[in-house]
């Protein structure tokens, strides 16, 4: 990476400080998917992948839906952002999930989405949403393992809060 300075002036201090921040956050997505997301790793707890997710999706100016799919023993198949939309919204078809749910030959997933506004706490929307995933996805054999939603500070887990 280089930066050409063209002057020394606080815009264009502020403009190099920015662009090597955002090179400092892309190396460590790579460092976190070098160490979760590797060819085949077991998941063997929640923490790795809520980094990852928060990493991926708390700079998003709109809502993105993905999903984390995985095979019978919990390796990571692919990561797959499904769907984006506005800065309070995205509209998610339960058929796309299920396609790409089969095309992986997943067993079970991780779905993830995050708020703009920086809120954790799952609106009406999310809790029935997550309720006709799990149910579209038990049809075909695929387990819903958690669904996390990033925002400010800790993640949402519908898993840890009971609600899957």
């Amino acid at each position: 990476m280089s930066f050409v300075v063209a002057d020394s002036s606080p815009e264009s201090l502020t403009l190099i400080a920015a662009q090597h921040e955002d090179w400092i956050i892309q190396q460590a997505i790579t460092l976190l998917e070098k160490r979760v997301f590797k060819a085949g790793p077991a998941l063997n707890g929640p923490a790795a992948v809520r980094d990852y997710l928060r990493l991926k999706l708390v700079a998003e100016p709109n809502e993105v839906f993905a999903a984390v799919f995985l095979d019978s023993q919990h390796r990571v198949l692919a990561y797959e952002p499904l769907f984006k939309g506005s800065v309070s919204q995205t509209t998610v078809y339960l058929r796309v999930v299920v396609q790409r749910a089969l095309a992986l030959n997943a067993s079970a997933l991780i779905l993830a989405h995050q708020h703009p506004s920086g809120m954790t706490e799952p609106s009406m929307a999310d809790c029935a949403l997550t309720d006709r995933l799990k149910a579209a996805l038990a049809v075909v054999d695929v387990q819903v393992l958690d669904h996390l939603i990033i925002g400010k500070g800790t993640p949402y887990s519908f898993a840890e809060s009971g609600l899957l």
